[in-house]
């Protein structure tokens, strides 16, 4: 470790990039605490303290939520443009020209991407902004647009503002600059849950002194899974050229986890939707309304088998959704052909993109399995302690924080590594 720290500190192009990094997430963090005028802070933080969805939401945003920041909505808007902009590839022959045409069609997708965050982080910053009014008066009048409306634009200037950060870390900076934004949410968390928890266990409750041991070791074992699965992956062999002196092998990998984190996206987006609807209306005072949204939230209760379940199916069925309208197995069958290359006894053409589409979906069907279970274990956790009446207890980090987490590093490790042989490189020639 102190090798490869004197390594890094030794080449000037890769120490001036991890400066600059740690500088923009410092300056990030600072902009978390800074609140929007004209909100009820005290309020809002009981109001994350009782919930536990919205206190989830809260985790991702590193905190910014409970108090209220001018970066309070993260860059889920972001991410949010991002995959319909994905999914629009798939039904605008446009934007599917546009993914074909490389690099340069790449670039204009990101802007139509940046285009659509600010009119979606505005919309989201009002629905958050009603939801929250519902449960606490944190806004003196929600119906008054001269108080709810310069919120609105601070809150999603604020998102503007933190993916022109992420995209100034990708340029300069090292690593996937949006990626870091949300790693650093998640672990500037884990400090205060840890200190959350030994300050119980000063209490001498030897159940306590269990529990966070127990909760401890299973977010040690499920990162090195997460680790392990990650970097999985199935490698399709290829060979190019016709004759077999002058003939090239290669190979095509195919990862276990190929849809990341999108499916977790979705699917969290699917179940959390009825539910802060249902929060809204349960005050309504018409008996039909209030009874379906009483139904709602006692069926998908975090901690109930039903949205665990329900949680678990639809990650699954969003993986094989994803990589369906991102992976397309005939524009890779078309480019080895064109490339003079063939799998080892599959035919060119349409039988090479039926045997990788094949491939694909194998491991779509582990992936997906890998992260459903890796997103719920965390929630029948608590299931699980509340049943045998221990108490409530949440992971250090969540399960699609661990999936994050894990990816950010290990994507860091390497393009940290690269770096370093390019330097080396430099200084041999």
């Amino acid at each position: 470790m102190r090798n490869i720290v004197q390594r890094i500190w030794q080449a000037p192009d890769l120490r001036k990039k991890i400066i600059f990094t740690v500088a923009i997430l410092i300056f990030y963090r600072l902009l978390t605490h800074i609140s929007t005028p004209g909100v009820n802070i005290e309020g809002l933080k009981a109001i994350f303290n009782r919930n536990n969805i919205l206190g989830a939401f809260s985790l991702l945003t590193g905190g910014s939520a409970e108090s209220f920041s001018i970066v309070m909505m993260g860059i889920s808007p972001y991410i949010n443009a991002s995959i319909i902009l994905q999914l629009l590839a798939v039904i605008i022959p446009k934007f599917e020209n546009l993914k074909k045409e490389g690099k340069q069609g790449q670039e204009i997708i990101n802007r139509y991407t940046r285009y659509l965050t600010f009119p979606l982080a505005f919309l989201q910053s009002y629905g958050m902004i009603l939801l929250l009014n519902s449960q606490a008066p944190i806004i003196s009048d929600v119906s008054d647009w001269k108080i709810v409306l310069p919120i609105m634009l601070i809150t999603s200037s604020g998102t503007v503002l933190l993916v022109w950060l992420g995209e100034l870390i990708s340029e300069k900076g090292i690593g996937n600059g949006i990626s870091l934004l949300i790693f650093t949410s998640i672990i500037s968390r884990i400090p205060q849950l840890i200190g959350q928890n030994l300050s119980l266990i000063t209490t001498g409750d030897q159940q306590l002194v269990v529990k966070f041991a127990s909760i401890a070791i299973i977010t040690l074992v499920l990162t090195i899974i997460v680790t392990l699965f990650t970097e999985a992956h199935r490698r399709i062999p290829i060979t190019y050229g016709a004759q077999k002196r002058s003939s090239v092998d290669s190979s095509l990998p195919i990862r276990v986890n190929q849809a990341g984190m999108i499916p977790i996206i979705f699917a969290v987006s699917i179940l959390t939707f009825p539910v802060i609807v249902a929060q809204v209306f349960s005050s309504s005072t018409n008996p039909l309304i209030q009874s379906v949204a009483s139904f709602i939230l006692n069926h998908l209760q975090e901690t109930g088998l039903t949205y665990i379940s329900t949680y678990f199916v639809l990650i699954l069925l969003f993986t094989y959704f994803y990589v369906s309208i991102t992976f397309d197995t005939d524009l890779v069958a078309e480019n080895i052909q064109k490339r003079g290359g063939f799998i080892p006894g599959i035919r060119p053409g349409k039988q090479t993109s039926e045997y990788i589409k094949k491939v694909s979906d194998a491991m779509n069907l582990y992936g997906g399995v890998f992260i459903g279970a890796i997103a719920t274990i965390p929630l029948l956790i608590q299931f699980t302690f509340s049943e045998w009446n221990l108490g409530s207890a949440a992971l250090l980090i969540s399960g699609a924080g661990i999936i994050i987490v894990v990816g950010v590093v290990l994507d860091l490790s390497r393009q940290i590594q690269t770096e370093l042989m390019l330097h080396h490189y430099k200084k041999l020639y």
